[in-house]
């Protein structure tokens, strides 16, 4: 019992429900940015976007169109407000690590050093 209750109270599994919560609430925006996407880009061309009977080859591939469309607005809000704004803060408050240049004579002597150590033990 004390282990389920320890694997309740992790902080991973606090952080899943988190995340799955704020991902059905960003789900119902970008399905709302979508919504209104597709209203601009139907106004502009005189009449709402209608790919479901849309066929090639004998094949319906109007439905694929769709989708295609909606996950492709949704990959955009996403990378746009989301994943662009968050790479540009972490640069900003990301602390500078000096760099360490080894050079091949350094990994030589560490080698050599290493062999050292083996031989005399």
């Amino acid at each position: 019992m004390k282990g389920f209750r320890d694997f309740l109270v992790r902080g991973n599994l606090l952080e899943l429900a988190v995340a799955f919560i704020m991902g059905a609430a960003f789900g119902d925006l970008t399905k709302s940015f979508s919504d209104l996407i597709m209203s601009i880009i139907s106004r502009i061309l005189g009449g709402t976007p209608d790919f479901s009977t849309v066929t090639v080859a004998g094949v319906n591939i109007g439905e694929f169109i769709s989708s295609l469309i909606a996950f492709l607005l949704i990959a955009s809000v996403l990378y746009w407000c989301i994943v662009k704004p968050m790479s540009a803060l972490r640069e900003r408050f990301r602390k500078e690590e000096p760099e360490v240049a080894v050079t091949e004579m350094d990994v030589l002597v560490e080698i050599r050093d290493l062999l050292a150590t083996q031989k005399s033990s």
